[in-house]
């Protein structure tokens, strides 16, 4: 599938218990890579690897810095190093700011935010130490590229993903540790259902259920993308590539054009007329 690009290499995913996370645990077990699947969820995790020829589960909760440090402990004792390390585990938030707790913000940024600095700062130092060239992916998302509104915590926490992502890839350059950022749009998983929404917003979630369902692309696709990307050595992978390209181009274009754009969308999204 990919000339054996990822046979007999070691994977850590983070959130690979449902989703995205799911797909791309799949799909490098297929390509041959021992796959470690992290997830809060012990059991949509031991139920993942039990699919899998070469795979082990892990409970993770990557907002606790302790827990992701002893993971990599754990693999790095048993396999001696990571081939790539995926730090896609994440949460959803929608609502209005003033309808936004701070306890929201601070959950959404410790996990999406602070679970991605955590899984760097757990693996990257042994990584750099190997000799072989190694991957690094933190899955951000094209509302880390172009504003949403109704989901400023989630909007704030993947903006800086992408910050942090690109800020470490000048670091990186030169060594033997490379690094992409998934950005994927509306995607088929549960996040719609999962997501807390507060306020006004909340009376539309069955809606937004609804529009994941009936136009989202397969987490499958973004799996396969990124798998891909992560080959090119690309430093973004943008799926699917035509709607979360065209959002980042419009808002480089014109702020003011995509910022309208995107309250239609989401209002689209939201059922709201």
């Amino acid at each position: 599938m990919f000339d054996d690009f990822y046979k007999g290499k070691v994977a850590v995913v983070t959130g690979a218990g449902s989703g995205i996370g799911r797909s791309i645990a799949r799909l490098l077990d297929r390509c041959g890579a021992k796959v470690h699947c992290a997830d809060i969820d012990t059991e949509a995790a031991a139920t993942l690897v039990a699919e899998l020829s070469h795979a082990q589960a892990h409970r993770l909760d990557v907002a606790d810095a302790k827990a992701v440090q002893a993971l990599a402990d754990r693999v790095f004792a048993e396999d001696g190093h990571v081939d790539l390390l995926v730090n896609n585990a994440g949460i959803g938030h929608a609502a209005l700011v003033m309808d936004t707790e701070l306890d929201d913000w601070r959950r959404v940024l410790d996990v999406n935010l602070m679970g991605v600095v955590n899984g760097i700062h757990a693996f990257l130092p042994r990584m750099l130490h190997q000799s072989a060239v190694s991957h690094i992916v933190n899955t951000a998302s094209g509302a880390g590229l172009f504003p949403h509104p109704r989901m400023a915590p989630y909007c704030a926490s993947k903006h800086a993903v992408v910050g942090l992502s690109t800020s470490l890839s000048a670091e990186l350059h030169g060594s033997t540790v490379k690094v992409t950022i998934l950005c994927p749009g509306v995607i088929d998983t549960a996040i719609a259902k999962k997501t807390q929404m507060r306020g006004e917003t909340k009376t539309h979630q069955t809606q937004t259920i609804d529009y994941y369902q009936k136009h989202g692309a397969t987490p499958d696709k973004v799996a396969m993308d990124l798998l891909s990307d992560v080959r090119k050595g690309k430093l973004f992978s943008l799926t699917p590539r035509m709607q979360v390209g065209i959002g980042w181009f419009v808002y480089r274009f014109s702020p003011g054009l995509a910022i309208r754009l995107m309250r239609a969308e989401v209002d689209k999204i939201l059922g709201i007329r």
